[in-house]
């Protein structure tokens, strides 16, 4: 069983770039998908969460309107679109599958069964 993310890069303010979540070994679709990045000296963040059905997902304010999470069942994927990067969103990014949490008015990915190894993402000024 292996979960590993992909689609890093150096990009320049104002870019875009594709992450891929891809699973080996289990469906995705049948679990809570996280996204979370982490930079040097800060804690990790959790970016955004969807539910297995896509029905429902989370994102935190600072990529509201800019990241889209999307499923593709067909290939064991889930995809982080990320526009309009900024130098701020500078990080390692990885995902994660599990169950889902469900708080009032949200969900989140705390619960964890499997973490993918992370990307680098690095935007430029």
């Amino acid at each position: 069983v292996q979960l590993q993310a992909s689609g890093g890069g150096l990009v320049q303010a104002g870019g875009s770039l594709r992450l891929s979540c891809i699973a080996s070994g289990f469906r995705l679709e049948y679990s809570a998908i996280g996204w979370f990045r982490q930079a040097p000296g800060k804690a990790r963040e959790e970016i955004s969460c969807t539910s297995s059905s896509g029905g429902m997902t989370y994102y935190v304010d600072s990529v509201k309107g800019r990241f889209t999470v999307s499923r593709d069942n067909a290939n064991n994927t889930v995809y982080l679109q990320m526009n309009n990067l900024k130098p701020e969103d500078t990080a390692d990014y990885y995902c994660t599958a599990g169950p889902l949490t469900v708080i009032p008015g949200s969900i989140r990915c705390t619960k964890t069964d499997w973490r993918g190894k992370g990307t680098q993402v690095t935007v430029s000024s």
